[in-house]
């Protein structure tokens, strides 16, 4: 029996009492990759995507392990909400246009002290103070350095549009605006690398592809410790008492830690191991997070058509956004449906010895994003349920 074949029946077994779709968490996969992310990191801390976890139980079970510190948010209402739920530590990575959060930000001193907010240009220090609606707190901020690679004198540009803050002089710039505005304070620098971190650089059967997106993550790797090292510098001169410079991403924990500029990592897909992160010569982890549908009907030899499943991830719509049949091994999409709504047929041999009400074990895409689909995620050890937890989605919580 292969390991994977191991894993489908020991999922089968834990979940026997449970119908399909129905949505695991192995947990002595999960526990591997988080001390796989430690290892790499080097000693220093990483600190949780929430977007790559959206659920408290998981988040609790990470940060209680060593090596692991704070969170990365991805709303302000998420933010506010984690804090008043007993975490201490959290920095929100995208800037926000939410009057309401930010009113209660600056009214609460347990919130204002827990929570950092995300900011690349003075038009959104200005929207905070007009939206506090009387609210006196300091608001904690954290710029967002452009980690993006320029090359051809700018024509060329690789990277996620993000920040609009790229070279030290603008960062600089931005962070003496912030220290000069009353009600704010400066203490942290983020940089995500996603075209390192977020971009697979062994893409099965594109050898060619794959050597290009090596030459070009190696290039990026060197400009940016560059520059993000000029930038925490220049920034140090404006703000001394700056308390983190954070990033990387799980694909380039390492890469990022030796930066002796980086202070701490961020990393959460690392922890679920979704399907985009099988392509990566940097690390290999286990997949952790895997959702089951169940079979409705056989059409025909080798056939099968389970229920739903067309759960497609953000990002440009391609083949790769889309959730993978993994157990048991060799299905497959039809390619005139593909996955849908209410039914996915699936092609291949072991359609054959699958029944009425037998679960397909699925990957997604990205990690989280799974979390938006179900209310509650059985944890698995071994070959049993040893809990039942809620997702943000089953506390009642989508934010996006």
């Amino acid at each position: 029996m292969t390991a994977r074949a191991a894993d489908r029946a020991r999922y089968d077994r834990a979940t026997a009492h449970l119908d399909a779709p129905v949505a695991i968490v192995d947990l002595e996969a999960f526990d591997a990759n988080a001390d796989d992310l430690v290892r790499r990191a080097g000693g220093k801390p990483i600190r949780v995507a929430s977007k790559s976890v959206r659920c408290r139980t998981l988040l609790e079970r990470v940060l209680a392990r060593p090596g692991f510190a704070g969170i990365m948010s991805f709303t302000l209402a998420e933010s506010i909400w984690l804090a008043r739920s007993g975490f201490d530590d959290i920095l929100l990575a995208y800037p926000s246009a939410d009057r309401q959060s930010f009113a209660e930000l600056a009214s609460d001193p347990k919130l204002a002290a827990a929570v950092t907010v995300m900011v690349d240009d003075p038009a959104q220090l200005r929207f905070i103070d007009e939206a506090r609606q009387g609210g006196t707190e300091v608001v904690r901020v954290c710029l967002e350095l452009d980690t993006s690679l320029k090359l051809l004198g700018g024509r060329v540009r690789v990277g996620a549009l993000r920040s609009p803050l790229y070279s030290p002089a603008q960062v600089a710039d931005m962070a003496r605006a912030v220290v000069r505005r009353p009600g704010f304070r400066l203490v942290g620098i983020m940089a995500y690398e996603g075209h390192i971190a977020g971009v697979g650089d062994a893409v099965a059967g594109r050898p060619l592809r794959s050597r290009a997106i090596r030459l070009m993550q190696a290039t990026a790797r060197r400009e940016l410790a560059q520059r993000r090292a000029e930038v925490v510098s220049a920034v140090r001169a404006v703000e001394p008492g700056l308390e983190y410079v954070n990033g990387g991403g799980t694909g380039s924990v390492q890469h990022t830690a030796a930066e002796d500029a980086v202070t701490e990592i961020a990393a959460g897909s690392g922890l679920y191991v979704p399907r985009l992160f099988d392509n990566y010569t940097s690390f290999s982890g286990r997949p952790a997070a895997l959702f089951a549908q169940p079979v409705v009907r056989r059409p025909g030899v080798g056939i099968v058509t389970v229920l739903g499943g067309g759960y497609p991830a953000s990002g440009a719509p391609g083949a790769d956004r889309l959730p993978v049949p993994y157990l048991p091994e060799g299905l497959k999409y039809d390619p005139q449906e593909g996955p849908g709504e209410v039914q996915t047929p699936l092609l291949g041999s072991p359609a054959d010895d699958l029944l009425i009400g037998d679960k397909v074990w699925f990957r997604h895409a990205k990690a989280g994003e799974l979390c938006e689909r179900f209310d509650t995620l059985h944890l698995v050890e071994g070959d049993t349920v040893t809990a039942t937890v809620p997702t943000y989605r089953g506390e009642g919580h989508t934010f996006l």
